[in-house]
């Protein structure tokens, strides 16, 4: 092993313990630490050499230590007194390296220390000797003992300058900015996702972050994160809600692609948008075209609806006027709104309201014959229209009220189920066709200018009645008149019928 690495060692101070060494002979002064140099050395109170006095401490580089601390000379080193109090016997401790350059290779040639005096009385030459020797051997073994004692110190070292090495690369400087909050962090993720998660910053599915979550992460990088928004959007009239990553009401209407210029907005264009959101309502300007009085007005506008539209075309609505679309509509871009002048008034009229028939059986009349119990009675309804004019034009009036004046009565028709008889004797042989076309026409509903004679053979109802009939004859069936006309023949002959009683016998 080479010496040369001992050669930079700094010099000790005064050896205060050689101030109560005996006279040299058998005596080994080492012996009192135990004869082990390396374990308790009286130079531990300076610190092992090899262990607190880095040779590379005064040097800046390695070159420079080579240059100057490897070839000075050993002899223009400051020495310390080895004697108490300064005897003549003062010189500088020998140390290791010095022993080293006493062997084969550089004895011819290095030139060593003059060796130190022995005190008066300090022993025998022998013990001198012996006590040298061991000295020398102590020496020669040092640096290798010291290696191996620092061998697994400096293997410590290594792995911990590596760690530190692999501690530093695995570091990155990340600048961070959420919402617009900038902040400058380390961090030791692999990718963005990782930092987010060790910042406690939680992702929503509307959240924005640039670079994508899954990218890698270097030294340097800047994260952008911007938490999406609920915005409940009332666009000229149409509602919505829409998810935006602005902060502001302007950086929400340039994010949607809304034309903000002359438009109504709810809300200050710098108002903030919260986590939380907000709600707008936008009205965008447009152009309606209203039609009024025979004019043309063009006007641009944001207003939510038609009727202040009217208005901001200076146009005034009275009485029952209206538009052609609903006033409280939103007015479109584009649109024409006709202003509608209307008047009108109220008719009232009187209708009739038809009544009901009602018929029922009667055995006591035959067959076929009908009386009229209770004649029925219309009834009258008031009904109120209304008459409108608009632009000058009469509209059809339409119902507006209706109210009952008199219910109507019903008509109750009795109708006769009695079978007629098959003859009367006596006159079954006579031409009462004959008879009835002489005296009606053959007419069964027949009156005669009077109203006092009815039915084919024109009689009263006085007679009637006596016959057995009911109600008046002309509303009999012909059948049943028939008969009645001869039982009147049986008992009274052809009398009652001056004029046409001739018929009945052909």
């Amino acid at each position: 092993m080479s010496n040369l690495r001992y050669e930079a060692y700094e010099t000790y101070g005064a050896y205060e313990t050689y101030e109560t060494y005996e006279p040299y002979g058998p005596y080994n002064p080492f012996e009192q630490y135990g004869g082990a140099y390396e374990q308790d050395s009286p130079y531990q109170q300076y610190g092992s050499p090899y262990e607190q006095h880095n040779p590379y401490q005064r040097y800046s580089s390695h070159e420079d230590y080579e240059r100057t601390a490897l070839h000075r000379d050993v002899h223009t080193a400051q020495t310390l007194p080895y004697g108490p109090h300064g005897s003549p016997y003062a010189n500088t401790y020998r140390p290791a390296y010095e022993t080293l350059r006493r062997s084969a290779a550089y004895e011819p040639t290095q030139p060593v220390l003059p060796r130190q005096a022995r005190p008066a009385g300090s022993g025998t030459g022998s013990g001198t000797h012996r006590g040298a020797r061991r000295r020398r051997a102590r020496s020669t073994q040092r640096p290798e003992a010291c290696v191996r004692r620092l061998l697994p110190r400096a293997l410590v070292v290594a792995f911990l300058a590596g760690g530190t090495t692999a501690f530093v690369a695995e570091d990155k400087a990340i600048e961070l900015s959420v919402d617009g909050s900038e902040r400058t962090l380390h961090t030791f993720a692999d990718d963005v996702s990782g930092l987010l998660a060790d910042e406690g910053v939680r992702l929503g599915p509307h959240d924005v972050v640039l670079p994508a979550p899954e990218s890698a992460l270097t030294s340097g990088d800047e994260i952008t994160v911007r938490h999406g928004r609920p915005v409940r959007l009332t666009l000229d009239g149409h509602r919505r809600e829409v998810w935006t990553t602005a902060r502001t009401v302007e950086e929400a209407l340039r994010e949607l692609g809304v034309r903000a210029e002359g438009a109504y907005l709810s809300a200050a264009r710098s108002k903030p948008i919260g986590r939380a959101g907000l709600a707008l309502d936008v009205r965008t300007e447009r152009w309606v075209t209203v039609l009024a009085d025979g004019r043309a007005r063009t006007v641009r506008t944001n207003a939510a609806t038609v009727r202040d539209v009217v208005e901001q075309a200076g146009i005034t609505l009275r009485g029952q006027d209206t538009t052609s679309v609903a006033p409280g509509s939103f007015p479109r871009d584009g649109q024409t709104v006709t202003v509608l002048r209307v008047t009108g008034r109220r008719e009232v009229r009187e209708e009739l309201i038809p009544f009901a028939v009602r018929r029922t059986a009667d055995p006591t009349l035959l067959r076929g014959t009908e009386i009229v119990e209770r004649a029925g009675q219309p009834g009258v309804r008031r009904v109120v229209h209304s008459v409108r004019t608009v632009n000058g034009v009469r509209q059809r009036p339409w119902r507006v009220e209706s109210a009952v004046v008199r219910a109507p009565r019903t008509h109750i028709v009795k109708v006769g189920t009695k079978a007629h008889p098959p003859s009367v004797r006596g006159a079954d042989h006579l031409d009462w066709q004959g008879l009835a076309q002489c005296e009606s026409r053959g007419r069964a509903d027949a009156v005669d200018p009077s109203g006092t004679y009815g039915g084919l053979y024109q009689l009263d109802e006085g007679t009637w009645h006596r016959l057995g009939g009911r109600g008046r004859p002309q509303d009999a069936p012909a059948e049943e008149q028939t008969y009645r006309a001869k039982k009147l023949y049986v008992s009274r002959g052809a009398s009652p019928w001056p004029h046409c009683g001739d018929r009945l016998r052909g």
